[in-house]
């Protein structure tokens, strides 16, 4: 294996090729420690820990980012064990979000893109991009003017613990009292209803309530059917996490260094991959089955989370 990996110390930075393809950073950048990676002369592994952590952080916003868990949340609790250091921590939370976004552009490439289609699809498809703005209005607005006060006083486990338990009941209830089903495209949606679920999006602001179960929640109620509502909440995260991730970038951007960009960049990209995979499993899933599985879940967490940080 020493042949593959060849470790070189010099002033100032260390190099390491693995399978031939280098790594590079700053040792006076930072203290972070290697833990995982192969040393040439012991065959032991190590990687740095920063890197390590990005992975694991991507792998569970993909997974959480569509599913009406809360990828806050979980973000959150995973961060109390890996300890990401601030601001960065703040920063890359809320970014590595969009490389999951992005993944919804691609799956719903055609359904979203007016340029592959015809005049009268193409204006169907814009008039829903038109929509979907306007579902973020409320979100530019309430977070433009709370969400330093929320980020201070509310991202901590215990809140986000009474979330899942309050959001894991509510979803439980929408599904076995349903209202009658009368919006069965996103197409039919009007702006009234975009601004109204916009309102609904919110409730995110508060971690460990999911962006997407607020949504998806507050599509149902107002008539959609439940992959309806999921779509919807898919497209209407699109706008508002470019939205978040812009602002979070230009406020901390300049503070990062190397390694912490490339944590970023990795992490960004696993979430986009996890992400991709996870958005086929869901709408396959919600075609055939209802959302009670993922409010008990929800319930469950929240209550093992109250017992594990309140002790």
């Amino acid at each position: 294996m020493s042949k593959f990996i060849s470790v070189l110390h010099s002033v100032g930075r260390e190099e390491c090729w693995i399978l031939g393809v280098p790594i590079i950073f700053n040792m006076k950048m930072n203290s972070y420690i290697y833990i995982i990676g192969l040393n040439s002369k012991t065959g032991e592994f190590f990687l740095m820990e920063l890197i390590l952590k990005s992975i694991v952080m991507g792998i569970v916003e993909g997974i959480t980012e569509f599913l009406p868990i809360s990828s806050t949340g979980h973000l959150i609790l995973v961060d109390q064990f890996l300890k990401l250091e601030k601001p960065f921590s703040d920063m890359f939370e809320i970014v590595i979000q969009l490389g999951a976004i992005l993944s919804v552009i691609v799956y719903f490439n055609r359904r979203l893109n007016p340029l592959v289609h015809e005049p009268e699809k193409r204006r169907e498809i814009l008039e829903l991009w038109k929509k979907t703005i306007a579902g973020v209005i409320p979100a530019i607005i309430i977070g433009g003017t709370l969400g330093k006060k929320i980020s201070e006083h509310l991202f901590n486990p215990i809140v986000v613990a009474v979330a899942l338990i309050v959001g894991g009941v509510i979803l439980i209830a929408i599904e076995s009292f349903r209202k009658k089903e009368k919006v069965f495209s996103v197409n039919e949606i009007t702006y009234g209803f975009a601004v109204a679920v916009g309102f609904m999006q919110c409730l995110a602001m508060i971690p460990g309530t999911s962006r997407s179960a607020a949504t998806i929640i507050g599509a149902m109620l107002l008539g959609a059917t439940r992959g309806t509502a999921a779509e919807f909440s898919f497209f209407l995260a699109i706008p508002t996490m470019f939205a978040a991730s812009a602002y979070s970038l230009m406020k901390h951007a300049s503070h990062m260094n190397l390694l912490e960009a490339e944590a970023l960049f990795v992490g960004f990209l696993v979430s986009f991959l996890v992400a991709w995979a996870v958005i086929a499993v869901f709408m396959n899933y919600i075609r055939k089955n209802d959302f009670k599985p993922f409010g008990y879940y929800r319930i469950i967490l929240g209550i093992l989370v109250l017992i594990l940080f309140l002790k």
